[in-house]
C-alpha cells in the first residue's frame, strides 16, 4: 500500500482456538485465515482479543492449564509471532491487527494488540480499562496512553473488548481524528458479548464512525482463560445515509468461525457527520452544557 485511499474493503474475525504442537501448525493457520480475507479483497484485518493465548498449547497440557504459567508461555512468543505478521502483511500488502496477547511491560502483563502493516510495525495499543476477571483472577494489568494510528487507510484506533463499553475512551480517539475503531473481543457468554456489540455499535453512531468487532468463539478445552468463547463478528456504521438502516454492514453466525466482510467507504463517514440526518459528532460537545451545574 503506497498511496492514502478512503474505500478499502474491511475484514473482522470470529476466531476460534486450536491447540498447537509447534509454533508452524500456529503459522500455517494464520496463513490460512489472512489469505482468505485477502482473496476477498480485505486491506485491513482485524483478529480477537486474547485469540493469541491459543499459544499457550506449546507449553503443553500442564502450561496451558495455569492461568499464570499461560500468560507467561504465550508472551516468549513474541518476537515470532511479530515475525509471523509482518511476513503475512507483506505478502498480501495489507494492514492487520494481531490478536491481542500478553506482554510484559513491567513484572505484570499488559494485554496488546499490535498493528502490521507491509513496512513493519505500525504501533501497538494496550487496553485501558480491565474486567473484574483480568483485575481479580489474572492479574493483567492496564497499559499507558491511547493513541489512533496513521495509516494509508485513514487514522484508526483500537478500543478492547472492555473499553468498547465506555464512550470517553472511544470519543478520545474520535477526537484525535480517528475514522475507524476496530473493537477485538473475547467474551465467555452471550451477555458479556452482548456488552461488547451494544458498545460497539454506539460509539458507531455517536462518533458517526465505523467500528469493526472481532470475537473469539466456540470452546478452548486446553486454557481456562479462555475455555469458552462466544460471539459473531460484525461492522458497524452509524444507521443514517450511506449506511445501512441497522447500521450493520456486514456480520458472520453467531459461533461461527469467519470473516465478517465490508467495503468501507471514509468519504461516507466524512458526508455523514457533515450532513447526516443527525449530527451525533458534530453536536457531542452539547453535552457538557447541558449536564453542568
Amino acid at each position: 500500500m503506497t498511496s492514502f485511499t478512503t474505500t478499502f474493503t474491511l475484514a473482522a474475525a470470529a476466531y476460534d482456538l486450536t491447540w498447537f504442537d509447534h509454533f508452524d501448525d500456529h503459522a500455517a493457520k494464520l496463513g490460512r485465515w489472512v489469505a482468505d480475507a485477502a482473496a476477498q479483497g480485505a486491506k485491513l484485518l482485524v483478529f480477537p482479543e486474547y485469540g493469541a493465548m491459543e499459544l499457550c498449547s506449546l507449553g503443553g497440557r500442564a502450561v496451558a492449564a495455569d492461568l499464570e504459567a499461560g500468560l507467561h508461555e504465550v508472551a516468549r512468543h513474541g518476537p515470532a509471532t511479530d515475525a509471523l505478521h509482518l511476513d503475512l502483511a507483506r505478502a498480501h500488502d495489507c494492514l492487520i491487527l494481531g490478536a491481542s496477547r500478553p506482554f510484559f511491560a513491567g513484572p505484570r502483563p499488559v494485554n496488546r494488540a499490535t498493528l502490521y502493516g507491509p513496512d513493519g510495525i505500525i504501533g501497538h495499543q494496550d487496553k485501558q480499562i480491565m474486567t473484574r476477571f483480568e483485575r481479580e483472577e489474572w492479574d493483567v494489568v492496564a497499559g499507558q496512553g491511547l493513541t489512533p494510528f496513521d495509516t494509508d487507510l485513514g487514522r484508526i484506533g483500537v478500543i478492547i473488548c472492555y473499553d468498547s463499553e465506555f464512550p470517553l475512551l472511544g470519543r478520545h480517539l474520535v477526537d484525535q481524528g480517528a475514522e475507524i475503531l476496530l473493537a477485538p473481543s473475547c467474551t465467555e457468554s452471550l451477555a458479556g458479548f452482548s456488552r461488547v456489540r451494544i458498545g460497539s455499535m454506539a460509539r458507531a453512531l455517536e462518533n458517526q464512525c465505523v467500528v469493526a468487532h472481532a470475537p473469539t468463539v466456540g470452546p478452548c478445552d486446553f486454557c481456562p482463560a479462555v475455555d469458552m468463547n462466544t460471539g459473531s463478528a460484525s461492522i458497524y456504521g452509524p444507521p443514517d445515509t450511506g449506511f445501512p438502516p441497522t447500521g450493520i454492514l456486514a456480520e458472520t453466525t453467531l459461533n461461527v468461525p469467519g470473516w465478517a466482510v465490508a467495503e468501507v467507504s471514509l468519504e461516507a463517514i466524512r458526508h455523514v457527520r457533515r450532513d447526516g440526518r443527525v449530527l451525533n459528532h458534530l453536536h457531542w460537545g452539547e453535552q457538557a452544557a447541558r449536564t453542568a451545574g
